[in-house]
Order: C-alpha cells, then structure tokens, then sequence
C-alpha cells in the first residue's frame, strides 16, 4: 500500500508542450528537446477531419529528472515563433492505465441549457390586437 504513495509524489518523466506552430514536427520536437536527455517517445497528435497537427504535444524523457530540466529550461521557449508551454503531463485517463475508477454518479437532470440574453435576439410578436391595443393605451 505504500508503494501507490511514493507513486503520487515521484515527477513523470513525461511532459506537455502546449502553443506549438502548424508547422512543428516530431523531428523538430525530438531535437530540441534532445538537448536535456535521452527522448524516449515524441507523440504529435493531429485532428481527426483535417489531419494537421492539434497544436500540443507529449515527450517522454528517459527518467524524471531530465523531463525537470525540460520544464526548467524550455518553459516560454520561442519555437517557430511562438513562446511555447512546457508542464508535467497530467493522466487524464479514468483510472489510470488499463481501466476506469469507480463512478462520479450521473448528476441530477436539470431543465436544460438556457443561453444568456442575446442583444439582437427579435421580440416575440404576440398577437396582432395586443400590440396595437398597446399602443393605444400610451
């Protein structure tokens, strides 16, 4: 049971690299950040429908203590032209690798999504006597 604690407290030898270029490659990544260690794996997401590269991406370090220095030293970088983002990655899987926690519950329903009054959103007009009715009455 001790060991899930010392888990929690050790950095990942993975980060994020946020604000990236269209225009950044895995090999640009890849020698960059060589420069601090061994880089295990340089992952890239692109979308889906479009296929061009999503703007961020993940480097795995051989141990923890180069992806620290990764943070330490390209934290505001200019890449390509843009000062890029470099944290500890996050696991936003549920549960983990292999599987998910125990649930958060569903939530209650609730009546909906209700948009904020719009400015230019038109009046409902009501019924034709009503209005001149109304205006009669001014």
């Amino acid at each position: 049971m001790g060991g899930t604690q010392e888990k929690e407290t050790i950095i990942s030898a993975r980060v994020f690299v946020g604000n990236l270029s269209d225009y950044t490659t895995q090999g640009d990544l890849q020698a960059l950040f060589a420069e601090v260690g061994e880089v295990v794996e340089v992952f890239l997401p692109s979308d889906r429908a479009t296929g061009r590269p999503r703007g961020f991406a993940f480097i795995e370090f051989g141990d923890d203590a180069q992806a620290a220095a990764a943070i330490e030293k390209f934290e505001g970088h200019e890449l390509e032209g843009r000062k890029i983002r470099v944290t500890e990655a996050e696991d936003r899987r549920a549960g983990g690798p292999g599987g998910f926690s125990g649930g958060g519950g569903g939530g209650g329903g609730g009546g909906g999504f209700r948009p904020p009054a719009a400015k230019n959103r038109p009046k409902p007009k009501g019924s034709r006597r009503n209005l001149r009715g109304r205006k009669r009455s001014l």
